[in-house]
């Protein structure tokens, strides 16, 4: 179990020390973003969540974000982007299906998944705090109330 405990403290602090990759993106609105230009103001924390049209977890998740988010505002300097990984399948789903939720989202397409790919993403959700150019936090999966452990961790950076 100690053995488990220190892979996981080490994997962590080994993402920990990792930057965010210069990639390109397009935006909902079909601007192009650059991560590492558009997302680097000091102190500020950025918080990127990996879903899917087709993810449920990935929808509560989000959902659950959305419902805290302007409190987490008053209390924090962040920005919540939510990093949609549908493919040239799925993609044409996301602009509809983001009519219906009214989230206030900064939303990016990862179309060709080389954002996923570049930060070796398994599955969704999928959840990153990056700040001062640096990722600080990880997070896989969801469950209800995982968003609560989200803000604590936040608070600490």
């Amino acid at each position: 179990m100690k053995k488990l405990i220190l892979l996981f403290l080490f994997s962590n602090f080994v993402f920990a020390q990792k930057q965010m990759p210069n990639i390109d993106l397009t935006s909902i609105t079909g601007e192009t973003v650059n991560l590492s230009n558009d997302f680097n103001e000091k102190d500020k924390l950025y918080v990127f969540s990996f879903w899917a049209t087709w993810c449920a977890p990935c929808i509560n998740e989000l959902e659950a974000i959305h419902k805290k988010q302007a409190s987490w505002k008053e209390n924090l300097n962040l920005e919540i982007i939510a990093v949609s990984i549908d493919d040239s399948r799925t993609q044409k789903r996301v602009k509809p299906f983001l009519k219906g939720k009214g989230w206030t989202y900064n939303v990016l397409l990862d179309t060709n998944q080389e954002l996923k790919r570049a930060l070796s993403i398994v599955n969704v959700p999928y959840t990153i705090v990056e700040k001062n150019s640096k990722i600080v936090f990880v997070a896989n999966g969801y469950s209800q109330g995982s968003e609560d452990e989200l803000f604590s961790k936040m608070k600490e950076l």
